[in-house]
């Protein structure tokens, strides 16, 4: 089922009693989801992410603009009446119920024409409990189960009336770092094999790029970029996009482009042919890095950290925006830690230029 929205706003009314303006939360969204794939919602908080996904499973009601479901407008429908599963970010289980239960709840309140037989009843709880992995847990309740047990009972809830959109708010936020990983993982393999199109919000970059088949990027209320996870990383295509992708972020300069050469303080870094003179933000990725004793990049060394197979090198620099930079090169590499200073060279294909004032790309 692929899913449409047609300039989707929403604004809420100004709070406080000095403020007379509204908040837009969500502003003039358009977006094509085709039927079976696994999308992404990605930003910071407040960026307007959970606020498109109640709009699409009718908790909230748009300012403006349409939601389709196919070729059915069901901006004006109610949650009830959409097909839609939602998995939220605390799970909402009834605490007094058993997992199978739980899982029952929904179908025990279906009505009319929808209403199914006992049989199909159990039927469907048991191809649901199957499909997570928990069919050994149908007894038990929510107080006996671990957060990534409770996770998986949420979501064989919401597939239990074989919806026709899934919709997961933060859905891994409360579990820990080795069972985010885990369950992000069966998350994906549930969306194959159900081949329901599924709308994902997180603010964990890794999380969304990991999983997705595209990912949409948003800050406060505004689409900032919309593709393939891996296209989005490598080709950013503003400032805030580069840095809300990456781990670890990617290392911001200021620099100037002169005589078509960019520079990072007094050294010419590459070639930027086209590009006139003006003072621009270079972001470099930090497997852009390249040791080199003759390289143009002189930085101030700070230490390195061992990653295994990957080598983090901590350094400075006066034109960088931050602290510390971080570069990741090989294991292997070789590095004078007596040494005051370190010397790179950049990947060209791991650079990128930025408007001081936009904050837009300039394409190389």
């Amino acid at each position: 089922m692929k899913i449409v929205l047609e300039h989707l706003t929403k604004q809420f009314p100004a709070r406080g009693r000095k403020s007379r303006e509204s908040v837009t939360a969500v502003d003039n969204f358009n977006f094509e989801i085709p039927d079976g794939q696994l999308i992404g919602l990605l930003g910071p908080s407040g960026c307007g992410k959970s606020t498109t996904l109640n709009m699409i499973c009718g908790l909230e009601k748009p300012t403006d603009g349409r939601i389709l479901f196919g070729e059915e407008d069901v901006t004006n429908l109610p949650p009830e009446n959409r097909g839609v599963g939602m998995v939220f970010q605390n799970y909402a289980l009834y605490p007094h119920l058993t997992v199978k239960q739980n899982i029952l709840f929904p179908l025990q309140n279906l009505k009319g024409k929808d209403k199914l037989s006992k049989d199909e009843m159990d039927r469907r709880v048991q191809n649901a409990a199957q499909l997570v992995q928990i069919t050994e847990l149908m007894d038990r309740r929510p107080s006996e189960l671990s957060g990534g047990q409770q996770q998986r009972v949420a979501i064989a809830r919401a597939l239990v009336k074989m919806p026709r959109v899934l919709l997961l708010d933060e859905p891994l936020s409360n579990l820990d770092a080795r069972l985010r990983l885990q369950t992000r993982e069966e998350i994906r393999k549930i969306q194959r094999a159900t081949k329901i199109t599924t709308v994902f919000v997180t603010h964990d970059q890794e999380e969304a790029m990991s999983i997705s088949d595209m990912i949409v990027v948003m800050k406060s209320g505004v689409v900032q970029q919309i593709g393939k996870p891996q296209d989005v990383y490598d080709s950013p295509v503003n400032l805030f996009v580069a840095r809300f992708l990456g781990t670890p972020p990617i290392n911001v300069f200021e620099g100037e482009i002169r005589g078509q050469k960019l520079y990072i303080g007094e050294n010419a870094i590459l070639d930027a042919p086209g590009i006139s003179d003006q003072q621009v933000f270079a972001g470099i990725r930090p497997e852009g890095f390249v040791l080199d004793k003759n390289g143009p990049l002189c930085c101030q060394l700070g230490g390195v950290e061992v990653m295994g197979r990957d080598i983090s090198v901590v350094s400075s620099h006066a034109a960088s925006q931050a602290p510390a930079i971080r570069s990741i090169i090989s294991s292997e590499s070789s590095i004078d830690l007596s040494s005051k200073t370190i010397r790179f060279a950049v990947k060209p294909n791991k650079i990128f230029l930025f408007g001081r004032e936009t904050e837009e790309r300039i394409y190389l």
